[in-house]
């Protein structure tokens, strides 16, 4: 139970039967990032402040509304934009994910951070770091609506850099899962095998994929790096 309660890796496994891993970020390193991002939200609003504020009530009115935007569209533009990561996430090497650590989307972005309205009560934030804490996953009000995650992103980024630089590819049809197991280890084998030997591999499936030689490796290489949680 103890060893279930401080250990931050968190597993999924994917329709096609494939696991796939990240770690979880703890409620420290996101203070810090919200607040870093809060301090970038302040500034830019001070700057705009500045700007406005010879404009009598106009300059007002535009005040306000870019405070709704940045305070509210600000967290939301970045993570669905930036791979998950806002300026004060990438400086913590943080990202937010769906819970099957596919990347996040518009519809839970917006859920999760207009939630913050429900986290921040009764002050600071106190409702939504007492919800973290008390969950395995550290998710908040507006994770657990939305379905989404904190993870550390470098982790994630390592175990990309692992498969080929190639785009990923949706498989062509249902693969049952010797066949999953086929491709995913072609894409994880790819430093480990010649150039020969790749197209020589890739090639068998020609009459599946309607290709060869070197396209065909890298279409085998994407529908691997596909099956393997890369969907982008």
């Amino acid at each position: 139970m103890i060893q279930e309660k401080l250990d931050t890796g968190y597993l999924v496994e994917t329709p096609e039967a494939i696991e796939l891993s990240a770690r979880l970020a703890g409620p420290v390193p996101r203070v810090l990032a919200y607040a870093m991002d809060f301090a970038i939200r302040t500034i830019v609003l001070l700057v705009i402040g500045l700007a406005f504020a010879f404009l009598g009530n106009t300059g007002l009115a535009v005040i306000l509304l870019i405070s709704f935007f940045i305070e509210w569209l600000y967290p939301v533009v970045f993570e669905v934009l930036r791979n998950g990561q806002t300026p004060g996430k990438k400086a913590l090497g943080l990202a937010v994910v769906n819970d099957d650590l596919t990347p996040v989307t518009w519809s839970t972005s917006l859920v999760r951070n207009l939630l913050r309205a429900a986290d921040f009560l009764p002050v600071g934030y106190a409702f939504g770091l007492v919800c973290m804490i008390s969950n395995s996953r550290f998710q908040r009000l507006g994770d657990l609506a939305a379905g989404s995650l904190v993870i550390y992103r470098q982790a994630a980024d390592k175990r990309a850099a692992d498969l080929p630089d190639v785009p990923s590819q949706t498989p062509p049809l249902i693969l049952d899962l010797e066949d999953q197991v086929a491709f995913t280890g072609f894409a994880q084998r790819h430093k480990q095998l010649s150039e020969s030997r790749k197209e020589e591999l890739a090639t068998i499936l020609q009459p599946l994929t309607q290709k060869s030689g070197g396209a065909a490796v890298r279409y085998v290489q994407g529908v691997g790096a596909w099956l393997l949680g890369r969907r982008q």
